[in-house]
């Protein structure tokens, strides 16, 4: 009989855990992810806060040691009519695994919606809502042939937002059409 010690209570119960991290590290690996920026996920972020109309896109590959945007599209530091700042993430590229909301879609292995994501306690709490001002989230998460899920695709606002059916559509044809695309990539050592 083994005996699981109790987890600790707080923040770290928010994160889910993810079985899959080892194994999806080598698979990131082997495709040369998620360790450094890459310009055409750069490029694919840029396409993808356009298409939806969010002010922020990732790309992002979730690994045993955390988080990282090798796509990642934010905007320029804006100003509301009161001159104060708009929040930018100024974490760059690279997160723990208990900050964001990728680490429940890797888990979950299916799109999350959070229209306002303090109505949500699970996630009212986490870092990125108070650090970072993020207010809404949409993610899909990006399963490869072998159906490992390697990280997700991603838009978030810093302000609440009705997410509808087509938005969704869009974030999960975006997420397979990479999937594909980065398979494609690592078998053929082009650019997406």
């Amino acid at each position: 009989m083994s005996y699981d010690p109790p987890r600790p209570v707080g923040r770290l119960l928010l994160t889910p855990d993810d079985k899959d991290a080892p194994e999806r590290t080598l698979r990131l690996r082997r495709m040369g992810l998620g360790e450094r920026p890459d310009p055409d996920l750069d490029a694919f972020a840029d396409r993808l806060a356009d298409l939806i109309g969010a002010p922020y896109a990732m790309v992002n590959f979730i690994d045993v040691a955390g988080q990282f945007f090798a796509g990642l599209h934010a905007p320029p530091r804006a100003r509301h009519s009161s001159e104060r700042p708009v929040p930018r993430p100024e974490f760059g590229r690279a997160m723990t695994r208990d900050h964001g909301f990728c680490p429940h879609v890797v888990v979950r292995r299916r799109a999350l919606a959070l229209e306002d994501v303090r109505d949500f306690p699970r996630f009212a709490g986490n870092p990125v809502v108070d650090e970072f001002g993020i207010r809404c989230y949409l993610g899909a998460p990006l399963i490869d042939s072998t159906g490992m899920t390697l990280g997700t695709v991603c838009v978030a606002d810093v302000r609440p937002r009705p997410w509808g059916p087509e938005d969704l559509d869009t974030i999960k044809a975006a997420a397979a059409d990479l999937s594909v695309r980065l398979e494609r990539r690592h078998a053929d050592g082009f650019a997406l």
